[in-house]
């Protein structure tokens, strides 16, 4: 049986440290592998001082390799992932051919940006700019922590990344 692998995107600086290293715990306990995705190689800086080497651009990934993509929130994601081209066509991709995508904190905003929410239940950090762009994308915000909505998975800040990577889990299992 082929391993399942996860891509988890990370902004190449500020990403939230529990929002990558929680799930990623949950995601190898589980026995899936892990890839870290960014905009740049190297070492990506979380907030808390945390840091992860990143094995592969956004620019290189393809959602034929991967099972699901999560998407760390923190404040990096808003400079480096909002508006990244490559990273939406990559989650148009991998939503298309039936992979689980998702995103934590301020990150649904990517998917949001995607053009994968209109008329999903999602949510979100309470961040005014981010509720914002989640609200101009169409996107049924809930007020829970963690939502799933078919093979769309977000969460809503820190509190939850343990729980947000078990219901990625879940998702790709269904």
């Amino acid at each position: 049986m082929k391993t399942k692998k996860i891509l988890m995107v990370v902004a190449p600086e500020r990403f939230r440290d529990e929002e990558f290293f929680e799930p990623r715990a949950v995601f190898e306990t589980a026995g899936y592998q892990v890839v870290v995705g960014s905009t740049r190689l190297g070492k990506a800086a979380g907030v808390k001082g945390g840091d992860v080497v990143v094995d592969i651009l956004i620019d290189d990934a393809s959602a034929d390799d991967y099972d699901a993509i999560a998407i760390s929130g923190g404040g990096g994601s808003k400079a480096f992932l909002w508006d990244n081209p490559k990273l939406h066509a990559l989650l148009n991709d991998a939503f298309v051919k039936g992979k689980v995508v998702s995103g934590i904190c301020i990150s649904p905003v990517v998917l949001a940006k995607a053009g994968l929410l209109g008329g999903k239940a999602a949510c979100i950090f309470p961040d005014e700019t981010a509720i914002d762009e989640m609200k101009k994308a169409g996107v049924d915000l809930k007020d829970i922590a963690v939502v799933k909505d078919g093979k769309i998975v977000t969460g809503n800040g820190p509190e939850c990344s343990a729980e947000f990577g078990e219901i990625i889990v879940e998702a790709i299992n269904e």
